[in-house]
């Protein structure tokens, strides 16, 4: 097989989907079930992984607590670094097989090895330890997954340039990760595994680990039944590659991928701490440690409408349009919150705060990949190139990086208020209870950081109007394309 940067030609590595348009089942296996895995795997470590870290190992104690603030920090740093290459590798990899789904290929035994390293942290000195966690968890984040996570997020830009086509795979591929984070993650998890797993790591270990193994095979998957339309369009072009640094200028000059940028950086910020904090309300705030049903139930009448909301937002999109849907779901968003966070100690008020609050981010969730394509095409249309691993690499640096810090300051807001990991007295009781102030701080964690940045995104999404003229933009540049690819014939 030749070097990625050659053609492959061997059709063992060959998308099982040959059609020009988009199947019923390339939607199913490709964008559906064949991120299954690493989606999942991803989504019960954004959840649960600090949690192993503060009530398992007992990191909080480690240099004065200040190890979990720091180190989740300086650890992107790697992550920027590899997130930029793996963007100007994309853009220059051309195979039969497309620029970023070979890499998809190449990542899926790389997140199983490294997931099952993050937990199998060894009990000797703390030097030891502390060097194992911070490699395992560099060679997960900066490294197995960032390579999984540009190549998986490009597929929905590079499937397709029919706008109705396009939306669809979007709404697909965001029901698998609502299903992973809003059903196994959010439901199944605090109410079977957790209260069985508790803070025994051989049990976390076999959990994980077995999470771990099964990204394999769903990432085969996704491999074999997603197809790079858009990037065989120009595969036989003789379009001159331009410059990393012109393609950054293209990006950073244009108005709406500013915007789109903006909007995720702010509500990666939000939701990252919401996630972090899931987990430590349902303990300490709504409920007691591990109770088997508080996060069940915050995460259920919460969930719902992410379920129904699959079938009704993409009709309702193009009926108003993508921007205004998530700008009417963005004001239900805030409404929903606020209630949250004035009654953050009353089950009934919180659920229903969270059932309106999660009708409201339905747009958000599955329609911004929607627009983020018509951005790319946008782009294109204007500068005469495609910049798609270039502005992943963006994206995934502001998904990556911001988990980190979000991580580090919701530790540093737990220390700081006084968390105190669960311990067992005397008598062998599991004491789990914290004061008032840190009560407070994750509180703000799980519902009021969403609140203030909602109004925010309100804002920014006034000025995003994309989609206007997209089709017909579509259109100058497929006949671009085809004159270019007439003129090459000719010669």
């Amino acid at each position: 097989m030749r070097h990625l940067s050659g053609i492959l030609k061997f059709d063992l590595f060959n998308s099982k989907v040959n059609e020009l348009d988009t199947t019923k089942k390339e939607r199913f296996l490709g964008y559906l079930i064949g991120p299954a895995g690493a989606l999942l795997l991803n989504a019960i470590l954004a959840t649960y992984l600090n949690v192993y870290y503060t009530d398992v190992l007992g990191l909080t104690t480690v240099w004065n607590g200040t190890f979990l603030v720091i180190f989740p920090i300086v650890s992107k740093l790697l992550d920027v670094i590899v997130n930029i290459v793996m963007g100007y590798v994309i853009d220059r990899t051309k195979t039969r097989q497309g620029k970023a789904r070979p890499w998809l290929l190449l990542s899926a035994p790389l997140v199983s090895l490294s997931g099952i390293l993050l937990l199998t942290v060894p009990e000797s000195n703390i030097h030891l330890k502390i060097a194992w966690i911070m490699l395992s968890y560099n060679l997960f984040y900066a490294f197995s997954y960032t390579i999984y996570n540009m190549s998986h997020n490009l597929m929905v830009p590079l499937s397709t340039r029919n706008t109705t086509q396009r939306g669809q795979l979007s709404v697909f591929n965001q029901i698998t990760t609502i299903m992973m984070s809003g059903i196994i993650v959010a439901l199944i998890f605090p109410m079977v595994i957790m209260p069985v797993i508790g803070v025994n790591k051989e049990l976390w270990i076999t959990v994980i680990g077995a999470l771990s193994i099964l990204v394999l095979p769903f990432t085969l998957l996704e491999y074999y039944f997603t197809k790079e339309r858009v990037t065989e369009e120009g595969l036989n072009s003789t379009i001159e590659q331009v410059s990393f640094k012109k393609q950054l200028k293209i990006i950073f000059t244009d108005k709406y991928m500013l915007v789109i940028f903006g909007y995720f950086f702010l509500f990666t910020i939000g939701a990252s701490v919401k996630n972090l904090s899931l987990v430590y309300y349902s303990n300490y705030v709504l409920g007691t440690y591990n109770d088997g049903y508080t996060q069940m139930m915050v995460s259920a009448i919460g969930g719902i409408p992410m379920g129904i909301g699959m079938f009704l937002v993409w009709p309702l999109a193009k009926k108003m349009g993508k921007r205004n849907l998530t700008m009417l779901g963005l004001t239900l968003f805030f409404i929903g919150g606020v209630i949250c966070w004035l009654f953050p100690y009353d089950m009934g008020l919180v659920l229903v705060g969270q059932f309106i609050k999660n009708i409201g981010g339905l747009p958000s969730a599955y329609v911004f990949m929607a627009l983020f394509a018509d951005t790319l095409d946008h782009i294109e249309w204007k500068a005469g190139v495609r910049c798609d691993g270039v502005a992943m690499s963006i994206y995934n640096i502001i998904a990556v990086t911001m988990v980190g810090v979000c991580t580090g300051v919701f530790n540093g807001l737990l220390s700081y208020s006084g968390y105190v990991a669960p311990y067992q007295n005397q008598l062998g009781e599991l004491i789990a209870v914290q004061s008032p102030p840190v009560q407070n701080a994750i509180t703000f964690g799980f519902v009021g950081l969403e609140v203030m940045i909602s109004v925010l995104l309100l804002i920014m999404l006034s000025i995003l109007n994309v989609e206007k003229d997209i089709e017909k933009k579509q259109a100058e540049i497929l006949a671009r394309r085809e004159e270019n690819n007439a003129k090459n014939s000719v010669y």
